[in-house]
């Protein structure tokens, strides 16, 4: 079909199958649409298709009415054209319409007669464009059984949504209070008062979304950016390794490399992105811990290192070495004492009775603030770190 060509060119598709599911997509909503078939797809073969009109699209945001659809059907029962006959899920849909809206089919039909009057009037050619945007239309409102309804909202983010987005509105302008739901293609609503409780629940969400911590779209997008230049370099994907990755070239010298006591420039660049980086490569830690133990301050950075190897440890070990740990750096009188603020230092104290793998959690996650805020600022302005820089660039 000239549709296919006509994405494939100008959307630079490589495959036809995939323009052929693009244009499937769109005519499913409606936007084109086949006119001699109900089923709205694109097919790569000899159907003719016609652009929907503006009015008809469904960012308009319809949700027609039942009424209007029984207007609709009654018109084409009313017009004695072969193109215009009912298929035969739109004469069941006929008829339990007429069966729901029984005490006002008078006016349904009545409606039906003056829209029937109006097409008259027109020209052939455009009634007959117009007689297939406005089946278009209804094929994506009321769809042909076993076709997917692209219009319906799904379960969870309707009890979610307050204000629907989509608005209850007439396509043939009737202004009728009391429609009837029917048993076609269409879901009822229940609408129903709002309680103390949703209220209560409505003043708990809005305080929690005080409290979130909310970024800018153009600072996220900033951050994202930012962390994607400074790790391009260290993404074998988008930057060639050096040596060759051994996962490509079966050469071991870049894993080699890596597990050398003597890092690279780029590992050693590495460690100032921040402090996880660092404690994540283990000559980052060796070096942290030479600088540290130059200041006399490292059993901040020997207490993080002992609970991270705890996390390890064999189930029947864990209760000795937390009671070794508690002796060396947080009992009264400890050889190595960290400095713990009131609180973490509470919780720890009741952690330590069930002595577990995550008996000293908060305690690390204070220690390592206190890393990251001060002796990590302080080693990468150290002589130890930059001489430790520039002996790499040489």
């Amino acid at each position: 079909a000239d549709i296919v060509q006509w994405l494939v060119k100008n959307l630079n598709i490589e495959d036809p199958a995939e323009a052929i599911h693009l244009g499937s997509l769109i005519a499913a909503q409606g936007y084109i649409f086949p006119i001699s078939d109900h089923v709205l797809t694109l097919k790569d073969d000899g159907t003719f298709y016609r652009f929907q009109a503006p009015y008809f699209w469904p960012s308009n945001c319809w949700e027609p009415e039942n009424t209007d659809y029984a207007i609709y059907l009654c018109k084409r029962t009313m017009q004695n054209k072969a193109r215009l006959e009912l298929a035969d899920y739109e004469a069941e849909n006929l008829a339990r319409l007429q069966r729901a809206f029984a005490r006002k089919w008078e006016f349904i039909f009545m409606q039906a007669e003056a829209q029937v009057k109006i097409d008259r009037k027109k020209d052939k050619t455009e009634r007959k464009i117009l007689d297939s945007q406005e089946r278009g239309f209804w094929d994506v409102h009321r769809p042909v059984p076993g076709c997917v309804n692209t219009t319906e909202m799904d379960i969870r983010k309707c009890r979610r949504m307050k204000n629907p987005q989509k608005v209850k509105k007439s396509v043939y302008g009737v202004s009728e209070d009391s429609q009837s739901q029917s048993p076609v293609h269409m879901a009822s609503h229940v609408i129903r008062k709002t309680t103390k409780d949703d209220l209560r629940k409505q003043i708990n969400f809005l305080n929690v979304q005080i409290d979130r911590h909310c970024l800018k779209m153009s600072k996220v997008a900033d951050s994202f950016i930012a962390f994607t230049e400074q790790y391009t370099e260290y993404d074998p994907f988008l930057t060639p390794a050096e040596p060759s990755n051994p996962w490509i070239s079966d050469d071991a010298t870049f894993w080699d490399l890596e597990n050398s006591k003597e890092p690279n420039q780029q590992r050693v660049k590495r460690w100032g992105f921040s402090l996880n980086e660092m404690l994540k490569d283990s000559v980052g830690r060796e070096q942290f811990l030479r600088f540290l133990e130059s200041e006399f301050s490292s059993e901040n950075l020997r207490f993080w290192m002992v609970v991270q190897d705890l996390k390890k440890q064999p189930l029947h070990e864990v209760p000795k070495r937390v009671e070794e740990i508690w002796q060396e750096f947080l009992a009264p009188g400890a050889q190595s004492a960290i400095n713990l603020d009131s609180h973490s230092f509470e919780k720890t104290s009741q952690n330590v009775k069930d002595q577990g793998r995550y008996t000293f959690e908060d305690a690390q996650a204070h220690i390592y603030k206190l890393m990251k805020s001060d002796s990590y600022a302080r080693f990468l302005r150290s002589n130890a770190y930059q001489d430790l820089l520039l002996m790499k660039k040489k």
